[in-house]
């Protein structure tokens, strides 16, 4: 392990805010992304979905429609990091991941701020586009040290009205990942399961405006409702978590959970202490995701 190879990034928080973020278990960062980055994602999103980037595993929309129709059939494009050379830029962006490396185990005593990113989630949510029920992310990204962290980049204001994000405040304190259950609401929410068992009444909107990141523990519990305005939400939402964690996403063959390692990463801070791994293939785990309003407007 080469300590000389330390990526280094600047420190943007103060220790108040870091301690908010430990307590909270989420943190919001105004202006993070500047005005003309996120037009380039706006730009990026229309691109991915048309193409521009061959993968064998996502489908493009057809080139007979126009921009606007583009954004208006997707609900999110899972991994576009994979592909695109735009959006592998931002999950590496140096503000977002200054915070990162201040903030991702900063409940551990003895954490030198390395972290490392294993997804990436662009999401369009246009208007009457369904949200997501309650859930902890960690329940679908598993860490071994509870280190995984979500930056959700407002690509547009995100409001009550058009489906912003709603946490609880402390809820992952304890490093309890509540049950789940399917849920019977399909108008106001996806397919996933929803979490139960705590005070929704705890509950608080996070309305941030176009450029802001909210940072966000794993075991944080949080959802987002319909869109019932006129506009899109568009949201990069990435995922980090400490890289001196293993990442056991999956148990393949031969491995057992407490030596498990998916390896589709990229070092974000600091060191890799399992670099001599190598990593692995990605390209193939690229695609894209409609929603029920699609569905609905077919059948109209």
């Amino acid at each position: 392990m080469d300590t000389d190879t330390r990526l280094i990034r600047p420190q943007y928080l103060s220790e108040e805010q870091i301690q908010l973020f430990v307590n909270d278990g989420f943190l919001v960062i105004p202006s993070l992304v500047s005005s003309k980055e996120l037009e380039e994602l706006r730009n990026d999103t229309v691109a991915i979905a048309k193409g521009t980037y061959p993968c064998n595993t996502l489908k493009p929309l057809p080139d007979t429609l126009s921009d606007e129709q583009v954004l208006q059939n997707i609900l999110c494009i899972h991994q576009p990091h994979y592909i695109s050379p735009v959006i592998d830029r931002f999950i590496q962006h140096e503000g977002i991941c200054g915070v990162l490396s201040q903030v991702t185990a900063a409940h551990l005593p003895y954490w030198d701020g390395s972290v490392k990113c294993m997804q990436s989630m662009l999401f369009v949510k246009p208007p009457n586009f369904q949200g997501q029920a309650w859930h902890q992310d960690e329940i679908y990204i598993p860490t071994r040290d509870r280190s995984l962290i979500g930056a959700w980049i407002a690509i547009d204001d995100a409001t009550i009205e058009n489906g912003c994000l709603w946490v609880v405040p402390g809820s992952q304190k304890n490093g309890y990942l509540y049950p789940q259950r399917s849920h019977s609401n399909e108008d106001e929410y996806d397919f996933a399961p929803e979490s139960y068992g705590f005070d929704e009444a705890a509950a608080v909107p996070v309305e941030v405006n176009a450029g802001d990141v909210v940072f966000f523990n794993g075991y944080l519990l949080h959802k987002s409702l319909k869109n019932r305005s006129h506009s899109y939400r568009r949201v990069l939402v990435n995922h980090y978590m400490n890289a001196w964690s293993l990442l056991p996403w999956s148990v393949k063959e031969g491995e057992h959970v407490a030596n498990a390692d998916r390896r589709a990463i990229t070092l974000v801070s600091g060191i890799d202490p399992y670099a001599w791994k190598g990593t692995e293939a990605t390209a193939n785990d690229v695609w894209l995701r409609t929603c029920k309003a699609i569905r609905d407007k077919e059948h109209d």
